[in-house]
């Protein structure tokens, strides 16, 4: 353990992906709290597989595999794909549910034909485009976690400005909607925030798994409190260990993919988080609930007859 923390600091691979991770899972996690309490926890699915043909089609157009120039087409994509949602639920009578997958299913059909179409023109070899389905986090360097952090911050920075507008639309839109508030431009910019959170994701854990850095660290923070701020905070924290600890076992030597070693740790704390959570845990509802079940018997218990004898 020793040896890896040192290396933490000293080695520049990991360094670099443990930090990146870091930053992947601390803006994951917080805006990943607004999909789950919004019962969007598939919009980042549909999203991250979304951004396959804007890579594909950036690396046609330009001829570079510039991380700047498959990360911009990416995020084009996904902003198509996350209007073409809202506006499939907004304008017609199809489900979201309906417009998640067919947006997911055609967006990622299409990459994967256009992946396809550059292995047959003889450059797909060279690009190196398919990491983007899996992540390879190994090939993060200084650069991209400068990349990673600029726009991880301004994200947290207009979730903080608009904490309590995003806090009203993710619990009671309709009440939002009569007090005057932009619902429909609020619902846009936050949709937008989870698309710059898979922009910053796809490169270390790829189209595949990235949902799960939206959905599993929020839902850990979710057991253990009852409150929005706490809970975007505790899922941040859950997001950033889980970063850091796959990319660590990642460099034991094992030849063990990074991304998936991610999601699995941060499986591992919502197992955790399931069983000790203080909002929801099983535990503490099976104390509560003995606890209960004992005042019950105790304000039941056999009262003394009224007199009723012969006197």
């Amino acid at each position: 353990m020793i040896d890896l923390l040192r290396d933490l600091f000293f080695d520049y691979t990991i360094r670099n992906v443990a930090l990146g991770a870091a930053i992947l899972g601390v803006v994951g996690g917080a805006l990943g709290s607004f999909a789950i309490l919004r019962r969007q926890g598939l919009f980042g699915d549909a999203l991250a597989h979304a951004t396959l043909p804007g890579v594909c089609v950036a690396f046609m157009l330009s001829g570079t595999k510039a991380p700047l120039v498959l990360l911009t087409g990416a995020a084009l994509s996904a902003g198509l794909g996350a209007l073409l949602i809202l506006t499939i639920v907004s304008r017609t009578r199809i489900k979201q549910d309906a417009a998640l997958g067919i947006v997911l299913s055609v967006f990622f059909g299409a990459g994967a034909v256009l992946i396809t179409y550059i292995g047959g023109s003889g450059s797909g070899s060279q690009s190196g485009l398919d990491r983007f389905i899996f992540g390879q986090a190994a090939t993060i360097v200084r650069e991209d976690v400068v990349t990673m952090g600029i726009l991880a911050a301004l994200a947290l920075l207009v979730v903080a400005l608009l904490f309590k507008e995003f806090k009203l639309l993710s619990f009671d839109p309709a009440f939002a909607a009569s007090l005057g508030f932009p619902v429909g431009r609020l619902n846009v910019l936050l949709t937008m925030l989870i698309v710059v959170a898979v922009i910053i994701g796809i490169q270390a854990v790829g189209v595949v798994l990235m949902a799960a850095m939206l959905i599993i660290p929020a839902a850990a923070a979710r057991q253990w409190t009852d409150g929005l701020g706490m809970m975007l905070v505790i899922s941040g924290l859950f997001g950033a260990l889980s970063g850091v600890s796959g990319a660590l076992i990642s460099a034991t030597g094992a030849n063990l993919p990074t991304g998936p070693l991610i999601v699995l740790c941060a499986t591992a704390l919502l197992v955790l988080s399931l069983f000790l959570g203080r909002s929801q845990g099983f535990l503490w509802g099976w104390i509560g609930s003995r606890r209960n079940r004992r005042e019950a018997l105790r304000n039941s218990g056999p009262s003394m007859p009224h007199g009723g004898g012969a006197g």
